[in-house]
């Protein structure tokens, strides 16, 4: 139920935004928005938990990343012609209606858990079931693998590769953004598969341990060594993708590192982690590029030398590299409850 209700909230925070005729009022609907968004995946992944086999729960989680990496992907040169069709408050209305028909489906196909169906102690209360995970060193170790890992594709992905590739590389708004969706793209297709494969080989730290490198190297050839071959540029980018959607076991883990009435929380304490890391890293790579701005601007707005977007993209190949060391620290669970 709590889906449903979500769902139709997020709505007429769309419609909010879409109407909005000030700072104040666009920034009130945005974090409506994301208020309402953030039940979307914590939900869904204690329905799976719930309603289907514990084995099957990692390939799950994997396919849930590939629903939310096709919205991702949407969200940027689909979603700009889009914009450039209906008009911004017309595409916002659009994405209402779709938020209204995804609470009516709730609704109507997601099965109710009964009262004898609950689980005894699952309701000890929000604050100390908040408390007992937070106490748990290995909850906050899959966290940080899970920031780590995130933050490229929501720093990179989601804000500051398309004016890098537009300003620096030479690529139009809409080629940059077609470009960087590659690591959306990578991320979705290869989630399912690390989850799948986690189920089957019984271990979650190997394919943590191999993803994180991969993202680490792959990154580390963009930044330093950027192709100058658009075919191979956005190759690096989608293996970049590919290494990060290891990630998605990090949910697998931290649910079986709890006690199983906690999974919730420990799976919404982890989420918040992975989330917080575009809100961290997005603004701190801007601050980077602040301080090596060299006073260039183009029609009022700041433009960034190469050397500068270089310095503030090193930040995520450090978190990218404190995930991967973070992945050999974490207790394996061999795809069992021991928490």
């Amino acid at each position: 139920m709590s889906q449903t209700i979500s769902s139709g909230y997020c709505a007429i925070a769309t419609v909010v935004f879409a109407f909005s005729d000030s700072l104040l009022t666009a920034s009130m609907g945005r974090a409506l928005i994301g208020g309402t968004v953030a039940f979307g995946f914590v939900g869904t992944m204690a329905i799976a938990g719930y309603w289907f086999k514990p084995s099957q729960y990692a390939m799950l989680a994997g396919l849930l990343q590939t629903v939310g990496m096709s919205g991702a992907i949407f969200g940027q040169a689909p979603l700009r012609h889009l914009v450039e069709g209906f008009g911004w408050r017309g595409t916002m209305h659009l994405l209402a209606v779709v938020a209204v028909v995804l609470a009516v489906l709730l609704y109507f196909f997601v099965p109710h858990r009964s009262r004898e169906q609950k689980k005894p102690g699952a309701s000890s209360g929000i604050f100390s079931g908040l408390k007992i995970v937070s106490k748990n060193l290995q909850t906050w170790i899959c966290a940080v693998i899970g920031f780590g890992m995130a933050a490229t594709m929501l720093g990179f992905g989601g804000l500051w590769g398309v004016p890098w590739l537009s300003s620096v590389k030479g690529y139009t708004i809409v080629e940059a953004a077609g470009m960087t969706s590659m690591i959306f793209v990578g991320w979705a297709l290869f989630s399912p598969f690390v989850g799948w494969a986690s189920d089957r080989i019984g271990r979650r730290n190997f394919i943590l341990k191999t993803g994180a490198a991969l993202a680490l190297v792959s990154l580390t050839i963009l930044i330093y060594f950027t192709p100058q071959s658009t075919g191979m540029l956005m190759l690096i980018i989608f293996l970049i993708g590919a290494g990060g959607s290891s990630m998605t076991v990090c949910f697998s883990s931290v649910k079986e590192l709890n006690k199983p009435n906690y999974s919730s929380t420990s799976l919404g304490l982890m989420n918040m982690c992975i989330v917080g890391s575009g809100a961290v890293m997005q603004p701190l790579i801007g601050w980077l590029l602040d301080l090596n701005w060299n006073n260039t601007l183009v029609d009022g707005a700041r433009i960034y030398s190469s050397d500068a977007y270089v310095t503030a993209f090193t930040s995520l190949i450090v978190v990218n590299a404190v995930a991967l060391v973070a992945s050999f620290i974490l207790l394996e669970t061999h795809c069992r409850q021991i928490g």
